[in-house]
């Protein structure tokens, strides 16, 4: 690991240290690789668009919105290949929450996440996607199912 020593304006660190303090972040060198990992991902996906991701998608919909239920299953089946998970969760009489893990190609995961909000009666969401190295791998776990498989890594 290497030190580096920066400048910066009073009222930016005191700003830098009240963001730092207000995510529970327990020294800046920390918050800072933080920031500059979010900023790397960020520039790698645009650089290299073909980036493998892993992403978490997230929204509240209304589920009394005509036929929203089976318009965003229909978009889930369509892409059914990126989809690892979703977790669906009833807020109350009319909105649900879905939470869904994902993994592919940054394009076409960020294709999917916008289609899915931007379907009508979705009323608020964001992605997160992770750049990734994904290995073939073929070992033994311990539990039997040998085989290839992915392994999945963050890229930094």
């Amino acid at each position: 690991m290497q030190r580096v020593t920066m400048s910066l304006d009073d009222a930016l660190i005191a700003e830098f240290d009240r963001w730092m303090a207000s995510r529970g972040y327990a020294n800046r060198s920390e918050a800072l690789r933080d920031l500059i990992r979010e900023r790397l991902d960020a520039d790698r996906l645009v650089a290299e668009p073909e980036t493998p991701c892993l992403a978490v998608l997230t929204y509240v919909f209304d589920h009394e919105v005509r036929a929203l239920p089976s318009r965003l299953t229909k978009v889930q089946h369509e892409r059914h290949d990126l989809t690892v998970a979703t977790l669906h969760i009833h807020l109350g009489h009319e909105s649900c929450l879905e939470t869904m893990i994902l993994r592919g190609a940054a394009p076409a995961v960020r294709g999917f996440a916008d289609r899915l909000l931007a379907q009508p009666g979705v009323r608020a969401g964001r992605v997160h996607l992770i750049p990734v190295e994904v290995d073939l791998a073929s070992h033994d776990h311990g539990s039997g199912a040998d085989g290839p498989h992915l392994h999945a890594r963050p890229r930094v």
